[in-house]
């Protein structure tokens, strides 16, 4: 094995100038190596193993003007909609006959849901199903709510920080948004004790090999139990949506580096990834991903939560999701597992 890649393998760590030639090296036979390694390292941790997560994205109204994202504030061509409880609760149970044990609740940063809204969701949910765990999804908030939800059972949190580079932030986000409020989030997450998920887009306007590496310095600073990374995907009602999609295959050596550098994380093979290449979500898995989020929601909303243009798997009923996705990870050889798929360093005594 290439002597770079063993090094950043036993080190845990990654230099700038070590991360520039393997995003910008033509050598596929170290890329082949890259991935190979870094699916071993998940084996290592995980066996196996996918973890499938089931995604129920229950509203499109959003507070802010992301300038990347589909269901932007200002975005007056979304057709909006709301779950009501009772629903994401039909989506629980649908998903439970299935199988699943992770729900991850998912949505724009919508006023409408109070946190006593989301506590008393949570709190039912964990209720119907004592034995699940639950993710939330849903942005940044004080860190008396992120307490609160906590406390009424949500488990897990997913806050993409989009990238650790401030300059690079205030380019993609609108002035009223702050870096330093989204990095404080993440932290209060960790102390809170949360499984905590970061994450970013890969191909992003402006991005450049430095604010990456950026990223890989917060990965190793905040030790997420969970990083989310996939491909840019412009929409075309944004002010990006002219700009060049992320690439499928600077995602995958990302998603190898990572593995590489945070060996235990738990790292989703995205929906995006699955939309710029009709096997991207198997690729990412062979290039040291470990999850797979299938979507729970009512397909009548689904065609309607679009962060970003030609977002698959928006006409199937759960279940042909699911079957779909467990015949494509046994294809590769992975067996599909849905139990909770907690991070190692889970404390199960909660």
């Amino acid at each position: 094995m290439h002597t770079l890649i063993t090094e950043i393998r036993d080190k845990q760590n990654i230099t700038k100038e070590q991360l520039q030639l393997l995003l910008e090296t033509d050598d596929q036979e170290m890329i082949e190596e890259l991935m190979a390694c870094a699916r071993t390292e998940a084996q290592k941790v995980y066996g196996n193993k996918v973890y499938m997560r089931g995604l129920i994205e229950f509203t499109n109204y959003c507070k802010n003007n992301c300038i990347y994202c589909g269901i932007r504030r200002d975005n007056c061509h979304v057709d909006r909609y709301r779950l009501t409880k009772d629903q994401i609760l039909d989506c629980c149970q649908s998903g439970y006959r299935l199988g699943f044990r992770t729900f991850v609740l998912q949505g724009g940063e919508d006023p409408f849901y109070t946190d006593d809204q989301i506590c008393e969701i949570v709190s039912e949910i964990k209720h119907q199903h004592p034995d699940c765990a639950i993710t939330l999804s849903i942005g940044e908030k004080s860190r008396e709510a992120y307490e609160r939800y906590f406390a009424a059972g949500a488990e897990r949190y997913l806050l993409r920080h989009e990238t650790a580079d401030k300059a690079h932030y205030e380019k993609l986000h609108p002035r009223e948004m702050s870096f330093d409020n989204r990095i404080r989030c993440l932290h209060d997450l960790k102390e809170i004790g949360y499984q905590t998920g970061c994450g970013f887009m890969v191909g992003s306007p402006y991005q450049t090999v430095d604010t990456l590496y950026e990223d890989l310095c917060l990965i190793k600073e905040l030790e997420p139990e969970m990083c989310g990374i996939g491909p840019f995907i412009p929409q075309a009602d944004t002010p990006f949506g002219k700009e060049p999609a992320g690439t499928l295959e600077m995602t995958l050596r990302l998603l190898s580096i990572i593995r590489l550098v945070h060996p235990t994380v738990l790292l989703p093979a995205t929906t995006a990834l699955g939309t710029i290449h009709p096997l991207g979500r198997e690729k990412g898995i062979l290039a040291g991903a470990n999850v797979v989020m299938p979507n729970l929601s009512p397909v009548g909303v689904r065609k309607k939560y679009l962060l970003y243009d030609n977002k698959i798997c928006t006409g199937e009923e759960a279940s042909e999701c699911c079957g779909c996705m467990m015949r494509r990870m046994q294809g590769i050889g992975y067996e599909v597992v849905v139990d909770r798929g907690d991070h190692p360093s889970y404390d199960k005594k909660r």
